[in-house]
């Protein structure tokens, strides 16, 4: 598994959560840490790697293979419907509450508010075109589909990127950990409890090992109990039917 959140410049290997040339940071308010955003990283790596594969797994589908398309439809009807609402849970309870608590961070509230748009854009372009996929496993409607997913990367490798560089340091000045917790718990509402398991493999799966330990330890204890116990075996069979062949990543 393509771990996105580090890229080569180089030969050299670095973060890929930094500021780009020409990109300025926000005044931090003064004032201790009220929250923990770390755990923004851990998503947005997931959504970068799924939407890095989500046009390879389309162009993947064999012509007119509808129960191949419809599974792998269903995963991204999935992935599609967290990133709405993770999007939705900032609009809803984030973006205000930064404009007013940290002024100067407003233009770069309103970049992110536009980067919403161009995603909720291509969201509602892909989703009729997924649907008419799952169900023919037309290839030309999986090539506008494949092409759709692979301008929402381009998007996303920007935005989530900035979100994390310039948006985060400044909420955990301003943000409560009861107002952080509700954003994450807002987010979980996108798929349904029979199908969370796997994806908490998919999210652990794009961390390094210390990471990976440190998130899981942070999960609620019925949870970790659930992934170790029925989720993992959940996991890894996802894995293999949507990439076969290949080895899956280990998660905990």
């Amino acid at each position: 598994m393509k771990h996105i959140h580090r890229v080569k410049h180089g030969g050299t290997v670095v973060d890929f959560y930094v500021s780009a040339p020409g990109e300025t940071l926000p005044p931090i308010p003064d004032g201790p840490q009220l929250c923990n955003g770390k755990e923004m990283r851990v998503v947005h790596n997931a959504f970068l790697w799924g939407y890095e594969k989500a046009s390879e797994l389309v162009r993947s589908a064999p012509a007119g293979d509808t129960q191949r398309s419809e599974f792998l439809g269903q995963w991204l009807a999935d992935l599609d419907a967290s990133l709405h609402v993770h999007h939705e849970s900032e609009d809803e309870l984030l973006w205000d509450k930064l404009e007013t608590r940290a002024p100067g961070c407003a233009l770069h509230v309103a970049q992110m508010r536009a980067h919403h748009k161009q995603v909720q854009a291509l969201l509602e372009e892909a989703g009729p075109l997924l649907a008419e996929w799952r169900r023919t496993a037309d290839p030309e409607t999986g090539e506008r589909l494949a092409d759709a997913y692979g301008r929402m990367l381009d998007v996303l490798k920007v935005h989530l990127r900035r979100e994390v560089v310039e948006v985060v340091p400044v909420a955990e000045r301003v943000m409560t950990e009861a107002e952080w917790k509700q954003i994450g718990e807002h987010s979980m509402t996108a798929i349904p409890k029979s199908r969370l398991l796997p994806q908490l493999g998919m999210l652990l799966a794009n961390l390094e090992p210390a990471d990976r330990a440190e998130f899981f330890a942070g999960v609620p204890a019925p949870v970790r109990f659930l992934y170790k116990t029925v989720g993992k075996r959940q996991y890894a069979k996802q894995y293999r039917l949507l990439f076969p062949g290949e080895p899956v990543p280990p998660t905990v």
